[in-house]
């Protein structure tokens, strides 16, 4: 689940440059909280079983882990309703009138910037949202300061 979450976080990164709209946070974040519950109550009790002699992969089990097994069906389909929530986040961005600015991600309070031009660490941010195509006629560079 390591590297769902990956993928989760890296929609969310790039949703506004791609689509040129941005997404509800607060939705975000409840489908990132409760992503995080259901997996959580999916895949620990896990251990327990594991712990108990649960072999691996097998269809059927005995009663004695009955308990165990329902709490991590429980957590399924939680996680479930975070998937469900997920793509209502995509819907709602997508049919929302939230324009995404060129550099949603701007973080001037930790970086210092001279006469208030946007520090950014890649070109891309320097584009709009969504980039035009073909932006750029040769491949661009950045000219590194020698102070």
């Amino acid at each position: 689940m390591g590297a769902v979450f990956g993928l989760f976080s890296g929609f969310y990164y790039w949703f506004g440059k791609i689509t040129g709209k941005m997404y509800n946070e607060t939705l975000g974040k409840i489908h990132f909280w409760t992503m995080f519950i259901g997996v959580n109550v999916t895949f620990f009790p896990q251990h327990f079983l594991g712990l108990s002699g649960l072999p691996r992969r097998y269809a059927d089990y005995p009663d004695a882990f009955t308990g165990w097994n329902a709490v991590s069906s429980v957590g399924s389909l939680i996680s479930l309703i975070g998937v469900i929530i997920f793509v209502y986040v995509i819907y709602e961005g997508l049919a929302s009138n939230r324009i995404a600015p060129s550099n949603p991600w701007k973080v001037n309070e930790l970086f210092s910037a001279k006469n208030d031009v946007e520090v950014t660490s890649t070109l891309e941010w320097l584009q709009t949202s969504p980039p035009s195509f073909h932006t750029y006629q040769e491949l661009p560079y950045v000219v590194q300061s020698t102070k």
